[in-house]
């Protein structure tokens, strides 16, 4: 029910991979299956925050033991949240300052700001217009956007899905929004 729209989405236009039946509950113990299929499916894993037992660190194992890369971003050392991170760069996770440092390890050539594709063309619906026109003005918590805008909660977030998909706006950390 949370994520039905997210579910239709996928259903039409992408992919939904699960060990699980479809009406299965986000349960915090199924968890760890669905990071496995996750680091799976990834070149790499980057670990930002992670205390001890942290989720993130089964998810870091499940990497390697894939052959899949691990990063881990330091933190402060005083800090419990970051514990697990520096466990890991013990242990030989690479340690990561800035963005190039996994793009190198993966052997990924950065993209000049020249490179950049233009924005892509696309239709918009009147609600998605409305809303894209607002994240123009810069990035926005959904909060935010809800109360601009003179959509629904539900509509909101179908909306930003959408607009997603079609690759016209990204989610930033925080449930914020931005245009690509």
């Amino acid at each position: 029910p949370e994520n039905g729209a997210l579910r239709e989405a996928l259903s039409q236009k992408g992919a939904l991979l699960t060990e699980f039946p479809l009406a299965t509950a986000p349960l915090a113990e199924n968890f760890p299956r669905r990071n496995r299929i996750i680091s799976a499916l990834s070149r790499g894993v980057v670990v930002v925050e992670a205390g001890e037992g942290s989720g993130s660190l089964i998810t870091a194992r499940y990497a390697l033991e894939q052959g899949r890369e691990v990063f881990a971003v330091p933190g402060n050392v005083t800090c419990s949240g970051s514990r697990g991170v520096h466990a890991l760069i013990k242990e030989g996770a690479k340690l990561v300052e800035r963005v190039e440092d996994i793009l190198e390890e993966l052997g990924i050539e950065p993209m000049g700001a020249q490179s950049l594709p233009k924005p892509p063309c696309f239709s918009l619906t009147p609600q998605e217009a409305e809303l894209y026109t607002l994240l123009c003005q810069g990035p926005l918590q959904m909060d935010d956007i809800i109360v601009q805008s003179a959509l629904t909660a539900g509509e909101v977030s179908a909306t930003l899905l959408r607009l997603e998909l079609k690759g016209a706006i990204m989610q930033l950390s925080g449930k914020r929004f931005a245009v690509s």
